[in-house]
């Protein structure tokens, strides 16, 4: 093994290649990343006893080592001999150095091979020599594909179970040329291995003598992946606004892309500021010029705003800035993507851009690569969507920059990650369109009432009383020379959104458009009443944030099920139970009670009247309306 000091030595002069291990189930991922460690001298005198111990204990390879068990960490795999987690190993050789990804083959845990494809450079896709290509091998090549991998290696393993059989080899290499001719692969490089003796992988194999290409180590060391970033335009997204004291202003981050020199012109994507370069600041002293990789901070000749999440680029090489695009998405959560909902996105070092998705085209099927129809992505699942976003954002297409080209979605209430996109292109509506000024406002409006313009949504189960207590607070404001309007669940049905059903998808539609037109009447300076089940917070907090934060009053009408079940005033429950009614709320679909309503109505011990008066009072005490 070479010295620490000969290691530290040529390191820095050497650059990194990640790459990824894939294929279906037990076709040899870990055994093979375990014998590139081995057999490049990286492993330690006390790991190497270690795994001769976990060997004897877990080991699949009789009285030999299993290098499995170098990457296979969690105790889960051991016992199952399978890899469910992204397994992480760094080693060096005195040519590159090397970041690994050792990913799941099952398909339940395709968010884990996804997650270590994001950033890898080249795919080690390993087929099973007395299998052939599966359905597996053509799943996790799509998604390396999908993620914008381009190289790969066609590592065909257990060449030894097959007598080094170079018939074999040729079938197999062949029919997986022609599966990936349409994956838009730059270089496919086949390579007959076994993994468990180290035929092919750190040196040729005198035991495949009709094999004349180069050994894996060899094609890892070897490839130009330089050129590839080289190529693409600079891009620079701001991490972080540098200001420790009045005399200095820099903006911190990691060049994406492409290089840039001090004196260089660049301008803001999002705002379209332009300005020079200053100087290029690091710890160790200014620098000339900084390329993809180097974390530097960037000061300029101007005063200009700029901001965490914004995007540098040269005026002639702009990204596109829109706030609507369509992307392929990776759904990684249990709860499924419904088209409508809103969450976060992170894109780039921009965070807490809210939006939604607000259509899935359609669904892929990874295994055959075919288009299907679809209301919603469940866990693993890849869809086509339309995203659109609360601001414009500057991005990238993926297949032209990785860097800027990607986004997570992140729900709202649990700050989960629950998706992973790619952008493919921005709408051509989102450019197309712009707002119209319009002369008479909202303030205008609302002033010539005489009352502030705001939106009450009641929400609880169907029985609740929502309808009678909106319909009472309703009758009070009119006799009070409000200017009102109530929007009511089942009139919106049998008109508006009459095509809609009563699935999650549709609901979350249903709730959607309610919320566009409360928010438009409140424009107009009316006070609207909404009464709606609207069982999601989700969806509630959407029409929440379409006004401002005075103008929206949440009622949680808290009436129990087993009350609501006992009234049934439309026999709608009854039906629910007997079946005739599908996704019915509090029965088989359910009720997420609002977490901070701004008004809490209990109605078993009050009347609606007195629960209506009760509104009317907080309506006066927010002086949305005066009282008379």
């Amino acid at each position: 093994m070479p010295s620490k000091a000969t290691i530290d030595r040529v390191q820095a002069g050497k650059d990194q290649l990640q790459f990824i291990t894939c294929g279906s189930v037990d076709d040899g991922k870990s055994t093979l990343i375990g014998r590139l460690l081995h057999d490049s001298k990286v492993i330690y005198e006390d790991q190497l006893a270690a795994l001769a111990r976990d060997s004897a204990k877990h080991g699949t390879t009789g009285n030999d080592v299993d290098f499995a068990l170098l990457v296979d960490g969690l105790e889960a795999e051991r016992e199952q001999g399978i890899t469910i987690d992204v397994a992480y190993r760094f080693f060096t050789t005195l040519r590159r150095s090397f970041m690994v990804a050792d990913t799941p083959g099952h398909e339940q845990y395709t968010r884990n091979m996804a997650t270590g494809a994001s950033n890898a450079q080249l795919a080690i896709i390993l087929i099973d020599a007395r299998k052939g290509v599966l359905v597996q091998t053509k799943r996790h090549s799509f998604i390396c594909s999908l993620l914008g991998i381009r190289h790969v290696v066609l590592a065909v393993n257990k060449i030894d179970l097959v007598k080094y059989n170079k018939e074999r080899f040729d079938r197999i290499v062949g029919d997986y040329m022609a599966f990936a001719a349409g994956l838009g692969f730059t270089s496919v490089v086949p390579i007959p291995i076994s993994a468990r003796y180290g035929d092919n992988v750190i040196n040729q194999s005198d035991k495949t003598k009709w094999y004349q290409g180069p050994c894996l180590l060899d094609y890892l060391e070897s490839i130009d992946i330089q050129s590839d970033v080289a190529r693409q335009v600079f891009r620079f997204p701001v991490q972080w606004v540098n200001r420790p004291n009045l005399d200095f202003r820099g903006y911190a981050g990691s060049v994406a892309s492409g290089s840039i020199s001090a004196g260089d012109e660049i301008v803001v994507a999002a705002s379209g500021r332009t300005t020079r370069v200053k100087r290029i600041v690091t710890q160790d002293g200014n620098l000339p010029r900084a390329d993809a990789g180097d974390a530097v901070t960037i000061t300029l000749e101007d005063e200009i705003d700029i901001g965490r999440g914004d995007l540098l680029a040269r005026p002639n090489e702009r990204p596109e800035v829109t706030d609507q695009f369509a992307a392929h998405l990776i759904w990684m959560d249990n709860d499924p993507l419904v088209a409508g909902r809103n969450y976060i996105f992170r894109i780039g070092t921009r965070t807490g851009v809210a939006g939604s998705i607000t259509a899935i085209k359609h669904r892929i099927d990874v295994n055959t690569r075919e288009h299907l129809a679809a209301r919603k992505l469940s866990l693993n699942e890849i869809g086509f969507c339309n995203v659109a976003t609360a601001l414009p954002v500057a991005f990238d297409p993926y297949e032209v920059n990785r860097k800027t080209g990607s986004f997570i979605v992140i729900d709202r209430f649990t700050n989960r990650t629950v998706g992973a996109g790619m952008i493919a292109f921005p709408l051509r509506r989102a450019t197309n369109i712009a707002r119209q000024p319009l002369s008479v406002g909202k303030s205008e409006r609302a002033a010539l009432k005489n009352q502030k313009p705001c939106i009450i949504w009641f929400t609880g189960l169907s029985g609740a009383g929502k309808s009678t207590i909106a319909n009472i607070v309703d009758q009070k404001l009119f006799a009070m020379s409000c200017h009102t309007i109530l929007l009511d669940g089942d009139n919106m049905r049998h008109g508006l959104n009459r095509d809609l059903g009563f699935s999650e998808a549709d609901r979350v539609e249903n709730i959607r458009r309610v919320g566009e037109v409360a928010k438009l009447m409140a424009d107009g300076g009316l006070i609207v009443i909404c009464s709606f089940i609207s069982p999601y917070r989700a969806e509630r907090d959407m029409v929440r944030n379409l006004v401002a934060r005075e103008e929206f009053i949440e009622i949680f009408v808290d009436t129990p099920l087993e009350e609501c079940v006992r009234r049934d005033p439309k026999g709608l429950y009854s039906k629910a139970k007997s079946g005739k009614i599908k996704n019915f709320t509090g029965i088989d679909a359910p009720y997420e009670i609002p977490m901070r309503p701004e008004f809490h109505l209990r109605t078993m011990d009050q009347t609606p009247e007195q629960l209506a008066e009760a509104v009317i009072d907080v309506l006066k005490a927010r002086a949305i309306v005066h009282g008379h």
